[in-house]
């Protein structure tokens, strides 16, 4: 099986509970268990893609990512995307900061010779943290009423900025946003 990258936000911990908080009520429900399967954190993806060079991307990150105080997020939508894969999602109303954060990345990484795909351009991307995947067809409307008991919305901050790989999920490379890297002497 092929490797996959993402760039992910992870969130302060209230924020990251209240996100598994749902992963965790869907999966007692049968609906959805695949995120903790396979090991994943509660993440915004900024970027994805199959072929990355991860040192480039990695230096990306940590300049961009030192630059960035912690990013306020408030997710206050419950969504799906019109992909086949039956996801849901939690929506972050989309601030003029986190926006900006995300067209400040796709730059910096086309500056470095990093392709950004079509669904991650920031005229297309849609900020969305998972919640579920793959739930079958017939419960996709159950799912949505679990999720809408969870009293949205609910806010904290975006903390790290991530490269991960997927299939295992597996963290390349994390920053805390703001931290100020001295060069080694």
């Amino acid at each position: 099986m092929s490797q996959s990258y993402a760039v992910e936000l992870y969130f302060d911990p209230a924020l990251e509970n209240q996100v598994l908080k749902a992963w965790n009520v869907l999966a007692r429900r049968q609906i959805s268990t695949q995120l903790i399967e396979i090991e994943s954190r509660p993440h915004l993806t900024l970027f994805w893609s199959d072929f990355v060079d991860v040192a480039k991307l990695e230096n990306v990150l940590r300049v961009i990512g030192s630059k960035q105080e912690p990013l306020p997020l408030s997710f206050s939508s419950i969504g799906s995307l019109p992909n086949d894969n039956n996801v849901l999602f939690l929506g972050p109303t989309p601030s003029a900061s986190l926006l900006q954060f995300h067209s400040q990345l796709c730059d910096a990484m086309k500056k470095e010779g990093v392709e950004v795909g079509e669904e991650y351009r920031p005229d297309k991307w849609i900020p969305h943290c998972l919640v579920a995947q793959e739930v079958p067809k017939a419960r996709m409307a159950e799912a949505f009423t679990v999720l809408r008991d969870l009293k949205l919305p609910v806010s904290g901050y975006a903390m790290e900025i991530s490269l991960v790989e997927y299939q295992p999920v597996r963290e390349l490379f994390s920053l805390t946003l703001g931290t100020h890297y001295l060069s080694e002497a």
